[in-house]
């Protein structure tokens, strides 16, 4: 299940196959699959209206800003933003990394974390049936979703190369699942303690953005859970034992 430790490094398609097709698609999440990819990382912003839509950004052109707008006024601006709901039926079956996106500073930033409890919601309606690992830079986003229902994972994302091990720590200590550190972080052997830190802790790492077919092979190798990439296909090529590889 996402969130628990893996034998196999898993490859979730950053945004869906973002070099192929339009990034955070229903379009980019079905060729991500056919690239090799066993899951996808996609971006959710809240509506006004309590929906939930997959895109990186808060503020469109075509649209404005989520948070001050409809679904429906987002269906008819800009017809290709999905809902939530949406990309999870086109991804049945498939891990997905819902990244929800509330930072501070950001044009859409909600204290009250309502974005967090609209995806607790709709993973409810839909019976948990979704392979999901809800993730966020927000802390205070992942706890909320923790806090409302801890059956769901949850990962807490990291950028910067601070202190990882004290980061993993952190979120297990609140419950979280996983950690999502950035792969510049990793240099040198910190990608080999702290995948032997998270074991020891039962815990995941999913690291991102990873392109490099060298990158993908040292992490790899130092048991990461999964990689997070833009080229899934290379992914799949590097990781497949034998020739292929």
């Amino acid at each position: 299940m996402p969130g628990d430790t893996a034998a196999v490094t898993l490859v979730l398609a950053h945004r869906g196959a973002s070099r192929v097709e339009a990034e955070n698609t229903l379009a980019a999440f079905r060729r991500a699959f056919e690239l090799g990819a066993d899951g996808v990382e996609l971006d959710v912003h809240r509506t006004g209206d309590g929906g939930l839509v997959v895109h990186h950004d808060a503020v469109v052109p075509a649209v404005g800003r989520f948070a001050a707008t409809t679904v429906a006024a987002v269906r008819d601006a800009a017809p290709w933003i999905p809902t939530l709901a949406e990309a999870l039926d086109v991804c049945a079956g498939r891990t997905v990394n819902v990244e929800i996106k509330n930072l501070p500073g950001a044009a859409d930033h909600d204290p009250a974390e309502a974005a967090a409890e609209l995806v607790v919601r709709l993973l409810a309606a839909r019976g948990h049936r979704d392979r999901v690992l809800v993730s966020s830079f927000g802390l205070p986003t992942v706890d909320r979703v923790h806090a409302l229902d801890p059956a769901i994972p949850t990962a807490l994302l990291t950028a910067r190369s601070t202190d990882l091990v004290g980061a993993l720590a952190l979120a297990h200590d609140r419950g979280h699942r996983a950690l999502n550190p950035r792969a510049h972080a990793l240099v040198g052997r910190r990608a080999e303690r702290l995948a032997d830190r998270a074991r020891e802790l039962g815990m995941s790492l999913y690291v991102w953005t990873v392109n490099d077919a060298r990158q993908m092979r040292r992490l790899a190798a130092a048991g990461v859970t999964g990689l997070i990439t833009d080229v899934p296909d290379r992914a799949r090529r590097v990781l497949t034992p034998g020739p292929a590889a």
